[in-house]
Parts: C-alpha cells; structure tokens; sequence
C-alpha cells in the first residue's frame, strides 16, 4: 500500500496556552474546583509543558466549560464531520483526485459517537459514490491511526487498484469541563482539534512511500491507568502519572521488531513529559517533528502522529518509522519506506 497525499485541517480558533489560563480564570467554573486544581491548571498552562498554541473548535472556549454531556457532544457532531471533510478535500487536491473515485473511506475518533459513523457523514460533504465502502474505527484512542492504516492495507490487498481514504480526527473540546480530577485538568491544559487525511493506493506510482511491518501490543492490565470514562454521559479522560514510562516501554520493545534503519522516528505527541521518555527509551533519535505538532497543536490525540509525519515529508527522507499509543494501554507501529 503506497501513500498518494497527506493533508490536515485544524479550526480557525488558535488559542496561546496563556489565553486559556486568562478563559478559566475569568470562568464560573473556577469557583466550582479546589485551589489545589487551580494551582494545577496554573502550572501546567503557565510553565513549560512544551505547547505554545492549541486550535479548539468552538469559537467561545467559557462557553463550552458549562456545557452539559448534550451540549459537549452536540460540539463533536458539529465540528468532527467539518474537519474531516476539510482535511479529505485536501488530500484529493493534493493526489490531483475527485472524491467521486474514492473506492473506500476509513475515519477513527474517540472523542465523540456518531450512527451512522462520521464516514457517512464525510461521504456525504464531499459527494462521494454510493456504493463507497464506508467504515469507522472507534474506541482505539490516541493510538487509533496506525491501526487504521493497517486495516486500510487490507483493503488494498483485497482490491488491487483501489484508491483507499483514511481520516483521523478528533474534536478534544467536546471532553472539556472543570473538575478536581487530575485527568479532567490535564486533559484540559493539553488537548487540541484536528484531522488528518491519508490517501492510498496499492500500486506504487512512482518513488512514493510504501506503508509496511504494523506491529501492535496490548496491555490491558494497564488499562485503567489511560482512558476515557463515562462520567454522567460526559467523556472523562483518566490518566495515571505512569504513562510516559509506559509509553516509553512499549514503543522501545516495537523498535526492536522493526525491519529497516529508520532516517526518522515520528510518533504520537502525548504530552512533554512522553516525548521526553522517549527520546530517553530510543537515545539515537531526536523526535523533532513530535515536539513541533506538540508545540504548535498540543496532544490531538489521533491525528497527532500523521500530523507529525506531514511535518517528516517536508525534507527527504528514505525510511520512517511511525509510532502511536494510548488507551488500552495499547501502542502501535508501522514503516514507510520508498523503494
């Protein structure tokens, strides 16, 4: 399977981790939570936690701390369908396609639910054929893309010839509410919107990258330590302080089943406090582009590590190797290679 394009979209709305500490404060929200949770929201808004910008959704952030469970989901079916879409129509522009020849369209999300599926939601926006193969991938978290593109790879072996579309998007507002749980202000300080569009082809049409080697590991004695639960119909992020090493325990074993020398590592961004652990885990690489999304996007869960590659594709390259993770503990990985 040979990538063709590979485009984003993120919201209009950018807001400096500064701006957010200035939203809350000013918010009744504030008056419902401990000092302690203030605090926290201080140091992590206000310190170094590796992001200077994140792109949110709705165009009133106060707004959306009041919110209850309809109203944060009605954010995910407002936005959700519009950036994917955005981001689709993009990755055509790029490969010099129509919608129309799309043969068949995979989207993964966590951060909201959707039936029928955003697929049909996306088909629809960009006028796509009826008799496209439509499928959503949900609950996988923040790892979700590679497995995605795996199962992509399916397709593409079953359908020789067939041009295959793959969108990650997750709408992280739609999660955002003030509470003591150190999760929820986490979460808070650290997520952002986005999308990501692959388009692929299982031929190869001259020097393009050739997706190869997933590799995949479950751990679900971890698995309360990164998740979303349900709290009151509200999408609540739990978080255990031991994910970074997690993380970086997982993504070492896969590095040791890769095939190839990779030129560069991309992986999902997490947080600061992750990319550090693995760069620690895998000393031979600087997760540059990593620590560029993270910067500008903060952790957008899914996308995050295509998002990542977008920024990789700008200067040659021969061999990359990609790596995601998150609830489950599940963590993922995958090569491109050019042949």
């Amino acid at each position: 399977m040979h990538l063709q394009s590979l485009a984003t979209a993120f919201p209009e709305h950018e807001y400096s981790q500064q701006e957010c500490f200035r939203i809350l404060s000013s918010s009744e929200s504030m008056e419902t939570i401990k000092p302690r949770s203030r605090q926290i929201l201080e140091k992590v808004l206000c310190g170094d936690s590796g992001i200077e910008t994140r792109r949110l959704s709705p165009s009133r952030i106060a707004d959306v701390l009041g919110e209850d469970a309809g109203g944060l989901h009605r954010i995910f079916e407002e936005h959700a369908p519009r950036l994917a879409a955005q981001a689709l129509q993009k990755a055509c522009e790029a490969a010099g396609v129509k919608p129309s020849e799309i043969d068949a369209l995979l989207i993964c999300t966590c951060t909201g639910y959707l039936c029928p599926g955003l697929s049909s939601h996306v088909s629809e926006k960009l006028g796509m054929r009826p008799d496209a193969f439509l499928q959503d991938l949900l609950g996988l978290g923040c790892g979700a893309a590679l497995p995605m593109l795996e199962a992509a790879r399916g397709i593409a072996a079953a359908k020789p010839g067939a041009l295959i579309a793959t969108v990650a998007v997750e709408i992280s507002s739609a999660a955002f509410y003030v509470d003591d749980d150190p999760g929820v202000l986490i979460s808070l300080c650290l997520f952002g919107d986005g999308a990501a569009a692959c388009l692929w082809r299982s031929e190869n049409l001259g020097n393009q990258f050739r997706f190869s080697n997933f590799r995949t590991l479950h751990k679900p004695e971890h698995r309360e330590k990164i998740r979303f639960v349900n709290a009151n119909g509200k999408l609540k992020n739990q978080l255990h302080r031991s994910v970074p090493s997690l993380a970086a325990e997982a993504v070492k074993e896969l590095y040791g089943l890769r095939s190839c020398e990779p030129d560069k590592v991309i992986a999902h961004t997490g947080g600061r406090d992750v990319v550090e652990a693995l760069e620690a885990a895998l000393p031979d690489h600087q997760l540059t582009e990593t620590r560029e999304v993270l910067r500008r996007y903060g952790n957008i869960s899914s996308p995050s590590v295509l998002v990542a590659l977008q920024e990789a594709l700008k200067t040659p390259s021969r061999n990359l190797w990609l790596t995601a993770f998150g609830a489950g503990f599940a963590a993922h990985s995958c090569e491109l290679s050019r042949d």
